[in-house]
């Protein structure tokens, strides 16, 4: 019995030393991650630069491409995969586009039609590999959406935090704790950089670039100029956030006036498509004259040409930028 006894408490004592074990364990792999988070976001070249953050980004572009010549495409597929917030590596990006290629492609084989089987299989390989990037682009898009919506509430909460006594790096700490994500994950990346050691110009240069918003370039301006010059800086970021809010609303009012404009432009987009369709499928016979004779297919091929060039103007028309 009393072999028993020891026997159970020397299970439940590994038991526990085995939970405590694996608990350290997970909690410095925790400090190990966001120390590594901390380090990834300072620059690896210790050298100080003059950084320029009023000239507009495609101006920069041009500049590295006549120095630099053109630039990497890894680069920008990693910095397209880095602003939409995918957890996503080049090499994941390319496998997958790949993986998509081969199955549409293979896919196309199982067709019982023998025409332009190779032609076709390539078509729709190449539109199956596009899926990805058009998925990776959809959701960059969207996050910037969204840090665009969350930058006048941060201005305002480090507007405010300034006004109440607390420094600006603090300030910075706070919003990056306070504001959701994705913008306090930007938010404390920055903070991160200044707290490691990096220049403000530095770390506002790499915010700015992880963050492609032209409100984010007069964020930055707005901080350099104010310690270049003086000035009140908590009214600046208030009126910043203002002006901001004011462009929101202009845009919605865009929008909304322009919707007429897009209701229409999908109604005779979609008009066309809708009517082959019912044609097709209540009266079979009644188009097959058109699809086998010549000048019925140049005739197709002409309307498929000018819905193309009319959409592609009503877009044009009615895309208003603010």
């Amino acid at each position: 019995m009393t072999m028993v006894f020891v026997f159970c408490f020397l299970v439940i004592l590994a038991a526990l030393l085995l939970s405590i074990g694996v608990g350290l364990r997970f909690n410095e792999s925790r400090r190990r991650g966001k120390l590594i988070n901390m380090l990834r976001t300072v620059t690896e070249d210790g050298e100080e630069r003059h950084v320029n953050l009023l000239i507009d980004p495609e101006e920069r572009d041009k500049r590295n491409r006549s120095a630099l010549g053109s630039k990497d495409f890894n680069e920008k597929l990693a910095k397209l995969l880095a602003e939409s917030g995918l957890d996503w590596t080049v090499q994941r990006f390319v496998i997958t586009s790949g993986v998509v290629f081969v199955l549409g492609a293979a896919a196309t084989f199982l067709l019982p039609s023998p025409d332009l089987m190779l032609v076709r299989a390539l078509a729709v390989g190449l539109i199956g590999a596009g899926i990805p990037f058009f998925w990776v682009n959809h959701k960059r898009s969207k996050r910037l959406d969204e840090l665009e919506t969350q930058l006048p509430d941060a201005l305002d909460f480090l507007s405010r935090s300034m006004r109440a006594g607390h420094a600006f790096s603090i300030s910075l700490e706070m919003v990056g704790e306070e504001i959701a994500d994705p913008l306090g994950q930007e938010f404390r990346a920055l903070f991160n950089e200044l707290n490691l050691g990096a220049s403000l110009d530095r770390a506002l240069d790499g915010f700015g670039q992880r963050v492609p918003l032209p409100d984010v370039r007069f964020f930055s301006s707005a901080v350099l100029l104010q310690r270049q010059t003086g000035g009140n800086l908590s009214e600046i970021l208030n009126r910043l956030s203002h002006i901001i809010r004011e462009r929101f609303r202009l845009k919605g009012q865009v929008k909304a006036v322009s919707a007429h404009g897009r209701m229409t432009a999908m109604i005779l987009t979609l008009l066309p498509i809708g009517t082959l369709g019912g044609l097709l499928v209540t009266s079979p016979g009644y188009l097959e004259p058109m699809f086998e004779d010549p000048t019925g297919k140049q005739i197709i091929a002409a309307g498929i040409v000018a819905q193309v060039i009319g959409n592609f103007f009503i877009r044009k028309i009615i895309r208003i930028k603010v």
